[in-house]
């Protein structure tokens, strides 16, 4: 009997041995750690995500010790989150995410299946999505007295900059030619030829949204006031081109054909201006990253850092 069980194990350690020799070398090298923080892993697989999420953003490929720093920080970032208690969910992380596959014109799916043709795995993105939201709110929460901007601040700050001074508030309707999901180009191309139709005899929005109405596979929402301060500054050079009364060029969305009807028009105050608002951001900007890159420094100084 105990013959027989050393044989098994004789028989079965082979086996392991002849499995491991077996293996791929690419896939040993993937698993190969390459850093170790505070405890904690990073391998080459790590290093070769990143680099990969990085070269489809900035189309060159990263130094490799300027990825290995941006994963460590982040590692750094998320301890010392869980020092302050902090925890971020899978629930916010998703969120984010889809919110920036949104920005991109994608649902979250298809922003996952974007970043695979280029050997990306989403949980890449995920992570330092992660990262980012941990150490926004740490740094707020600790820096938040020296973050608030002043109005003397904002107004020294606007004096170097003479353009964005006067804002306004645009009161639209937004009309949408319905597309069904799945539909074919040339259909979305004839929904896109009536929405330009339409554009071309809108001379009011008394009439013209009665009219848009009355068309097949078409909805008029309810009217929003949106600040030019809040608009992207390509938005704006568009709004202010069009007149009162008229629509805004269509845009394919993943609902349908878009436009805009600018009912009313008219000044922002002062306060609202985008002058103003792009001058309180860029301040707020300056000095969180100021704080960040200050309070980052002092954390990795404390950090045991193990290359392999």
């Amino acid at each position: 009997m105990f013959e027989s069980l050393m044989a098994f194990r004789k028989l079965m350690a082979a086996a392991v041995l002849t499995f491991a020799a077996a293996m791929p070398a690419t896939t040993a090298s993937a698993q190969q750690i390459v850093v170790i923080v505070n405890g904690e892993p990073i391998t080459a697989l790590d290093v070769d995500q990143r680099s990969k999420l990085t070269q489809l953003s900035t189309h060159k490929v990263p130094p490799r010790q300027e990825v290995l720093d941006e994963l460590i920080n982040e590692k750094l970032k998320l301890r010392e989150a869980k020092k302050f208690g902090l925890e971020i969910t899978a629930s916010e992380v998703d969120t984010a995410y889809a919110s920036m596959a949104g920005r991109m014109r994608f649902t979250a799916d298809q922003l996952t299946q974007q970043l695979a043709k280029s050997g990306v795995n989403a949980s890449t993105l995920k992570g330092r999505i992660k990262a980012d939201i941990a150490w926004a709110q740490i740094v707020r929460g600790r820096y938040q007295s020296s973050l608030q901007i002043g109005e003397k601040d904002i107004l020294s700050a606007m004096e170097t900059k003479s353009d964005d001074s006067v804002g306004y508030d645009y009161t639209m309707r937004p009309i949408l030619f319905l597309i069904p999901a799945g539909s074919a180009d040339t259909f979305i191309d004839g929904r896109k030829r009536e929405a330009e139709a339409l554009r071309g005899r809108f001379q009011g929005c008394e009439e013209g949204i009665t009219f848009a109405r009355a068309l097949k596979d078409v909805a008029v929402r309810e009217q929003v006031i949106r600040s030019s301060a809040d608009i992207p500054a390509e938005l704006r050079k568009v709004l202010e081109g069009i007149e009162v009364g008229r629509l805004t060029p269509p845009e394919v969305t993943k609902f349908g054909v878009e436009m805009f009807a600018i009912c009313a028009k008219k000044e922002s105050t002062a306060d609202n201006s985008p002058g103003k608002r792009q001058a309180k951001e860029s301040l707020m900007a300056q000095r969180y990253e100021q704080r960040s890159k200050q309070y980052l420094q002092e954390i990795r100084r404390g950090a045991m850092l193990e290359y392999k």
